[in-house]
């Protein structure tokens, strides 16, 4: 054989050889998603709760498209509490005649809407406002902790009300818009007191050293560090955000009179004789609550879980 044969067989060899030393290592490594869908299927609690959440609200945003809300909320004094499982009324009719079923559908996407808009409007808010407190620290930690304690000396219950009643023709938006400015303290809390200790380890140290930004510091290096806190945190959030919809209309200073919610459906127990007698009124809706936030929950752990393990697999590499 020649020599230039000889020297094309040894090139191609280190060539193949290269590639599947590449092809092994990403298969050591695997992805995050991978990660996360071994660590669901690991946890048949958590991927039966991610179906059932998936498949929910796809299900109340698709179907809601097909309802017409403002016939829906007309009163039928021949519906006057209709019993459930018949042909015309599925869950059956409140005293006014109007389809359970149909509100508890347009009322979910009512109220799971506004929760994801609370939830990603606060948590955003309250992480940045966090994560630059505790990193700065001095002079601009102090500033911003003093507005924090200002606004947690605020009523927050009582002033949201006042806004509610105050504010003329507002909607599931402004609702969310209101909502947003009480509720991000307890994120920025949470990740402020992480930051202060992230930000006295080596490796913001050395970043600083090498003449990299702060912002790029913040948000690229301690952020994905406290990313597990990071997803918990919002996770309980979502959980929680539903339940400040539906507490607010329960009480009937959530959406607008006419707008269905799950709180307003709940708040069909305030009447004794429907708590016994037409229960069909308001247990979906508690029952509806209850699992959703179950689920949520099942699924942050999850999402937890596959958080510190790519964070793990990072720290490896390194």
């Amino acid at each position: 054989m020649a020599k230039k044969d000889i020297e094309d067989v040894t090139t191609i060899s280190e060539t193949d050889l290269a590639r599947l030393t590449k092809e092994a290592s990403q298969e050591a490594t695997p992805s995050a998603a991978k990660i996360m869908w071994r660590e669901f299927v690991a946890d048949k609690p958590a991927l039966i709760s991610l179906f059932i959440l998936v498949a929910f609200i796809l299900f109340v945003i698709i179907a809601s498209l097909f309802i017409d809300v403002p016939k829906m909320m007309e009163t039928n004094i021949m519906g006057y509490y209709a019993k459930p499982f018949t042909s015309q009324y599925w869950l059956g009719a409140d005293a006014g005649g109007r389809s359970i079923a149909k509100e508890l559908i347009v009322g979910s996407r009512n109220s799971i809407c506004i929760a994801i808009g609370l939830t990603v409007i606060s948590s955003t808010f309250g992480i940045c406002w966090g994560l630059i407190s505790g990193y700065f620290g001095g002079m601009v930690d102090l500033g911003m902790q003093r507005v924090y304690d200002f606004m947690m000396i605020i009523p927050m219950l009582m002033t949201i009300i006042v806004i509610v009643t105050v504010v003329p023709h507002y909607n599931a938006i402004t609702l969310t818009l209101i909502l947003s400015i009480f509720y991000w303290m307890g994120t920025s809390r949470l990740i402020r007191s992480r930051t202060l200790s992230e930000s006295q380890k080596d490796y913001v140290a050395a970043s600083k050293t090498s003449g990299t930004g702060n912002f790029k510091i913040i948000f690229r290096e301690i952020m994905p560090n406290i990313s597990s806190l990071i997803i918990v945190d919002t996770t309980l959030s979502f959980a929680e955000n539903i339940g400040v919809e539906t507490g607010l209309s329960f009480l009937g200073f959530g959406l607008p009179m006419g707008t269905p919610s799950l709180g307003t459906l709940i708040a069909n127990a305030n009447d004794p004789e429907n708590i016994t007698g037409y229960w069909w009124t308001w247990l979906p809706a508690a029952v509806e609550i209850i699992i959703l936030c179950l689920a949520i929950s099942y699924i942050g752990q999850v999402m937890r879980r596959t958080t510190n393990a790519a964070q793990r697999r990072g720290k490896d590499k390194k």
